[in-house]
């Protein structure tokens, strides 16, 4: 879970993912453009939606990154693409395998630019940017009426109840891209503390920011390990580049004062605003200049990435890290092995002065998206793939051939009569599998799972099973934690590309911002220098994005 998590992280962050396409016999290219099929065409679909699989087999163009391939496999002929053939009916050909995500890219943006064929079913990151390039490229299809005809029941209910999902992907009214799900609420902020300090000052549970002083003070000054104060920094953050982040992040802080920083909200009348503009922004920023005074955060916490800010607190030197809650999966193991005896616990984010509580939130689980190539003969194919993911390996059913994973051999065995999907125990282990979707998730399957264990009650299907088996006590217990404050959860509402004034003024305001910010924290600027900085970011072009980020948003919101 959490290898997956960090991975399509960092495939966010470089802003590009992987291709893939699925394509055969029959549809005439304008019918395509339009997302119809001709009637031989919407026979052998239905035909092929009817039995399961596509007989005689199709086969389709894709791009796919490079895998870890065991047992003689190769990224031509692997247990997947095998699986792919013998139960749905559909093969590859002419696929594309780029070295890394740097040359997908460059061959991406190539062929857009120069009308090179692409993929029938290009599979598209979260990025905005890309995602509207792709759309204005004029090579795909509106999906509104395939989704209509052909999603599944965990695609149709799921977007039925996050209309906003489709904000990204929605242009003049029409839906361009299917929708790739992932768990939903899993990178929601709590505070992951210390629990053997907490034990050993016999401190209770901070239900306030001051609570929260209160722990910091003791931490420092009275620690239970012994360490000096000047060898105690409490608070692991990171200030080098987003604060609303994933790891070390400061939403918690923010949403006390009545704001999420770095992210666009709903004022009280549903219009959007910059969050990092609020009020609410300059009460959190003179919090953390106090905090940095008194030496609860660390001086280097500027030049800090996410991963950096959590080794103050894997090396015992910090003991508060906002996280996720899969913080005891990573980096969490670190903490023991270098500080035997170390014990940690998620606690919920605290309360404002004002009785305030905020954090972001992930998103409407989705993790990326398909585009479909308005040249692809089964445009439809790609729904027939993603739904049996969806409806067999998602949750498999007990005595289903995906019960204990999805390739024998691979991901799970039979070792000494007993089934097990231990990697130490399966030689040439492998859960790289080159699905076109992405592993299938359905959105609120994990939380629901971890609060069911956290409350004690039996795994009983493979699914729960296997999160009993793979994920810690303290990890089900976060799990409850996340969704006891679920209420508290705010989404950034901006989804879209840059509006044309983003384009031109977005990187010097957002610098700005950076600098101001850093150097209110650090005591190199009063606090009311935030008031200033609200000027200058509205004159020179904030207001002008306000009002495009708001007409944005009233053009995909609408009924």
């Amino acid at each position: 879970m959490i290898k997956f998590k960090k991975m399509w992280s960092l495939l966010t962050v470089t802003a590009l993912i992987t291709l893939t396409a699925c394509g055969s016999s029959g549809t005439s290219n304008e019918n395509a453009k339009n997302g119809n099929a001709t009637e031989n065409t919407q026979s052998e679909a239905d035909a092929a939606f009817a039995k399961g699989k596509y007989d005689p087999p199709i086969e389709f163009s894709a791009v796919l990154m490079p895998k870890k391939y065991v047992q003689g496999d190769t990224k031509e002929n692997n247990v997947h693409d095998r699986w792919m053939l013998e139960t749905l009916g559909m093969k590859h050909k002419d696929t594309w395998y780029p070295a890394n995500d740097d040359q997908y890219r460059q061959k991406l943006q190539l062929a857009i630019a120069s009308g090179e064929k692409l993929p029938d079913f290009v599979f598209a990151p979260t990025n905005a940017v890309l995602t509207n390039q792709l759309i204005d490229s004029g090579q795909f299809i509106a999906i509104d009426e395939l989704f209509d005809k052909y999603a599944n029941k965990i695609l149709k209910d799921h977007v039925a109840a996050h209309p906003e999902l489709w904000y990204p992907f929605t242009k003049d009214g029409k839906k361009y891209n299917l929708p790739i799900l992932e768990y939903t609420d899993n990178d929601d902020t709590l505070l992951w503390l210390r629990e053997d300090w907490m034990e050993k000052l016999k401190l209770e549970a901070p239900k306030t920011i001051a609570d929260l002083e209160n722990i910091m003070d003791k931490f420092k000054n009275e620690n239970p390990d012994g360490l000096a104060p000047k060898d105690v920094y409490p608070l692991a953050i990171s200030l080098k580049n987003n604060t609303n982040t994933w790891m070390g992040q400061l939403d918690w802080l923010f949403g006390a004062y009545g704001t999420i920083e770095e992210q666009w909200n709903k004022d009280k009348d549903g219009n959007l605003e910059y969050g990092s503009i609020n009020p609410g922004a300059k009460q959190a920023l003179a919090k953390l200049s106090e905090w940095m005074d008194k030496g609860y955060i660390h001086t280097d916490s500027a030049l800090w990435d996410e991963g950096k800010s959590a080794e103050s607190f894997t090396k015992g030197a910090a003991g508060i890290l906002p996280g996720a809650n899969w913080v005891p999966d990573w980096p969490a193991p670190d903490l023991m092995k270098n500080v035997p005896g170390a014990k940690i616990k998620g606690y919920p984010v605290p309360a404002g002065p004002d009785g305030l509580i905020g954090t972001k939130w992930q998103n409407s689980g989705v993790n990326a998206s398909i585009m479909i190539n308005k040249d692809a003969k089964h445009p439809e194919a790609i729904f027939l793939y993603y739904n049996y993911l969806l409806d067999n390996l998602a949750n498999p059913a007990a005595g289903s051939q995906y019960e204990h994973g999805f390739a024998k051999g691979y991901d799970w065995d039979m070792i000494d009569g007993q089934p097990t999907s231990d990697k130490a125990k399966i030689k040439d282990f492998s859960n790289e599998f080159p699905f076109l979707t992405g592993p299938a998730r359905i959105p609120d399957l994990f939380m629901k799972t971890l609060v069911k264990l956290a409350d004690g009650e039996t795994p009983v299907t493979p699914y729960e099973k296997q999160m009993a088996e793979f994920r810690k006590p303290e990890n089900w217990a976060a799990g409850k934690v996340v969704m006891s404050q679920l209420d508290v959860r705010k989404q950034n509402y901006f989804t879209g590309a840059a509006t044309p004034t983003m384009v031109s003024k977005w990187n010097l305001l957002r610098q700005s911002e950076m600098e101001t910010f850093n150097k209110i924290i650090y005591g190199k600027l009063p606090v009311d220098s935030f008031d200033q900085f609200v000027a200058n970011w509205k004159s020179n072009g904030g207001d002008q994005i306000t009002k495009e980020v708001n007409e944005w948003f009233k053009s995909v919101s609408a009924k």
